[in-house]
């Protein structure tokens, strides 16, 4: 009888154990084998929340108008979230996609991307809006090519600039190598400032300025640079009738409240309303036909509005650290090529992120610039997010030469 409880007690103590094992070690086992074993998720999330964010912002910013316009009132969400699934499904496949690709292709996606840029000027194809040619129409959908642009350029020069650094072991690009990077960045801006594009030339501008300083260029050659452009800004800010007038604007909204000062004034009036905490997500009063291109250009206004002071710094800072982590993903490569590609995202990204918000809270003349991300454009959205795939596969490849293994 004793040894009989002897061993029931031994099978209870064997069976909690097997539970114990079960439930805590094998377990936890199955699970990190589902983790992604190369995925940087610090990167892919807040991404991903970043740009989900900007779909629901999109919504709010823009309902009434659609609404009033379109009779949907889910006109500009449905766009939005089609080119946020065209994006996931286009970072999925750059992100499997050997980012060594994108240097023995590096011409070819040049050349397809100034293709792209003439193809609007074509009659049926091109579409015009505003007094502006931007956009292809294929089917229902449009593109427009100078998003893609921006991304081929970066590729571009971060071709050239590695092959330079591999020929000259002080990885500085030589005057030939400078002047090649010049003439690609130039031609891409003068075929899209003819469509015209301004604030796409400025930033394609200061991306290739930022990226020929981080690719090593010397800086005699750069000062040098610096000469004309700091000639040919001002001329292109005056060429036009409209652009004076914003000029204008900025010095003094108040002189024209009911014409070129309106939209800053509503803006302005947007970020104020928003107070420490803000008015609550769908809260928002300029979006009610008071702030012009409230889903687009000037969605930054409606985030301020409805989520304060408080959320548009949480938002800031997440895209701070988008930019960080992306410029540590180059730092820690030890493909040139690779580390160029991913200071060139980075920088564009902060360059065009700090243009759309110094724009919509009046700290430089206005012009029309998508915040990455979030601003209404399915485009945009999908080449971003396409971008950060390359970005992706250039750390798994980082992590697979560390012999990355997760613990």
């Amino acid at each position: 009888m004793a040894m009989l409880k002897f061993e029931n007690k031994s099978k209870k103590k064997r069976e909690r154990k097997t539970f114990k094992e079960f439930d805590y070690e094998k377990s936890i086992l199955r699970l990190q084998k589902l983790r992604p074993k190369y995925l940087n998720l610090k990167l892919l999330v807040p991404v991903l929340a970043v740009s989900l964010f900007g779909v629901l912002m999109v919504y709010s910013a823009s309902w009434y108008n659609a609404q009033n316009f379109h009779g949907n009132r889910f006109y500009f969400f449905t766009s939005q979230f089609i080119g946020l699934v065209i994006g996931i499904i286009a970072l999925t496949m750059t992100y499997h996609l050997d980012y060594k690709i994108y240097r023995k292709r590096a011409w070819w996606i040049l050349g397809i991307a100034v293709a792209l840029l003439l193809v609007v000027f074509l009659p049926g194809i091109g579409i015009e809006r505003l007094g502006a040619r931007r956009w292809i129409g294929i089917g229902g959908f449009t593109i427009q090519p100078s998003e893609l642009a921006k991304f081929a350029f970066i590729i571009f020069a971060a071709s050239v600039a590695a092959k330079a650094s591999k020929e000259n072991r002080e990885e500085k690009l030589t005057l030939k190598k400078f002047l090649l990077i010049l003439a690609a960045g130039g031609t891409l801006c003068g075929i899209i400032l003819l469509q015209p594009n301004l604030s796409i030339v400025l930033t394609l501008g200061a991306t290739m300025i930022t990226c020929l300083f981080l690719f090593g260029a010397r800086w005699r050659h750069l000062l040098v640079l610096f000469i004309p452009v700091l000639v040919v800004i001002p001329i292109m800010l005056v060429a036009e009738p409209y652009r004076i007038a914003r000029l204008v604007a900025f010095v003094d909204p108040w002189a024209t409240p009911r014409a070129e000062g309106f939209q800053l004034i509503q803006s302005l009036f947007s970020l104020g309303n928003g107070g420490l905490f803000g008015r609550g997500f769908l809260n928002s009063t300029q979006k009610y036909m008071f702030l012009p291109f409230s889903e687009s250009d000037f969605i930054f206004s409606i985030i301020g509005e409805e989520f304060g002071l408080v959320g548009s710094a949480i938002f800031l800072l997440t895209l701070g650290f988008i930019v960080w982590q992306i410029f540590k993903v180059g730092l820690r490569s030890r493909d040139t090529f690779a580390r160029y590609v991913c200071f060139g995202i980075a920088a564009l990204i902060f360059i065009q992120s700090s243009i759309n918000i110094a724009v919509v809270t009046g700290s430089i003349p206005p012009t029309g610039l998508p915040l990455p991300f979030v601003s209404f454009g399915g485009t945009s959205l999908a080449v971003f997010l396409a971008g950060i795939g390359i970005v992706l596969n250039i750390e798994k490849s980082n992590r697979q030469a560390d012999g990355y293994v997760i613990s």
